[in-house]
């Protein structure tokens, strides 16, 4: 049976209008579509987030933008909620979120969490949100990745920032792999810096870890459609979803040639469900989400046509500490 077809069935509008338009090529003025657009702006969950984005300080609200956007609300409250954003952004082009006096003046996910919601929301070309990307490609390090920090000096002017925690560092490469995932995520929605050296080269640092969890697949997919919290400022991204990852790879051109990628798709082909679907660990009622997203990134893959780093890197879990106690 064609996925698309068992997406249309699906209690979900958000979900139906989605699988309409990106797997079955719909219409926005086919009469079911614009059916399930306007179930969309007027339904509860709708209603609660967008209530939650009138009140939300600009971490919260760059979230509850992603969110939005991933379930097909298009109404005035993301242009409200975007006008807001910028009013308070930074004048070198980036945001800052109030903390502790003694902790980082800089960190690089105060910026990448509002900068995705602004560019999920439609406004990634806007002049504002240009120098925002600015500002992320002038604090990326010499690799090409981005730092936790990239002006974690602590208060004190020229004290260079400290390596990055075992546990999120990329595996090969210098900076912190929660920092570079925001980072291309950010990229990632822009209509021509995705396609950018800056974003492969932030997509070939993540690709380097192949791992395989499945019990981590579509974690990004349960925080978009509201089943976890998203938490932590530096750890935003910490937990490595290879959906996530396939998502961000075919978004900027990688090609399904690249071995890394090859590997990546073959894996996840082989949880498929014999309904075509796949199954999220934890929560089960996210297999349509689950299955939308991946069968987009497949479809996307198709117009990749840059191959990156294929030389292997291995992975070790970091050491964990003796117990204090």
């Amino acid at each position: 049976m064609n996925v698309g077809t068992l997406l249309l069935g699906d209690p979900s509008p958000s979900l139906r209008w989605r699988a309409a338009r990106e797997l079955e090529g719909a219409k926005d003025e086919d009469a079911e579509v614009a059916a399930w657009r306007a179930e969309i702006d007027g339904s509860p969950e709708i209603e609660a987030l967008v209530s939650r984005l009138v009140a939300a300080g600009p971490y919260d609200a760059g979230h509850l933008l992603c969110q939005l956007a991933y379930l097909g609300y298009r109404g005035p409250a993301m242009a409200a909620a975007a006008e807001k954003l910028f009013a308070v952004q930074q004048p070198d082009g980036s945001w800052s979120v109030p903390g502790p006096v003694e902790g980082p003046r800089f960190i690089t996910m105060h910026t990448v969490v509002p900068l995705r919601g602004i560019a999920a929301a439609g406004f990634a070309t806007d002049p504002r949100a240009e120098r925002a990307y600015e500002w992320l490609l002038g604090v990326r390090l010499s690799d090409g990745s981005w730092p936790a920090g990239p002006k974690a000096d602590l208060g004190q002017a020229g004290r260079p920032a400290p390596p990055e925690k075992e546990y999120r560092r990329l595996t090969r490469g210098l900076g912190c792999r929660s920092a570079t995932t925001g980072a291309v995520a950010c990229l990632a929605m822009h209509p021509e810096r995705r396609r950018s050296d800056a974003a492969r080269i932030g997509v070939d640092h993540l690709l380097a870890r192949e791992t395989r969890d499945a019990s981590t697949i579509g974690w990004e997919v349960s925080r978009l459609a509201g089943l976890e919290r998203a938490m932590g400022q530096i750890t935003f991204y910490a937990t490595f979803d290879l959906a996530f990852l396939l998502d961000l790879a075919s978004r900027c051109g990688v090609s399904p040639q690249d071995r890394r990628i090859h590997d990546l798709v073959d894996y996840l082909e082989s949880l498929r469900g014999p309904y075509g679907l796949w199954q999220h660990a934890v929560h089960p009622q996210l297999a349509g989400w689950l299955t939308l997203d991946l069968e987009t990134s497949l479809r996307r893959l198709d117009d990749g046509d840059w191959i990156g780093n294929e030389e292997p890197a291995g992975f070790t879990p970091y050491q964990r500490g003796p117990h204090r106690y």
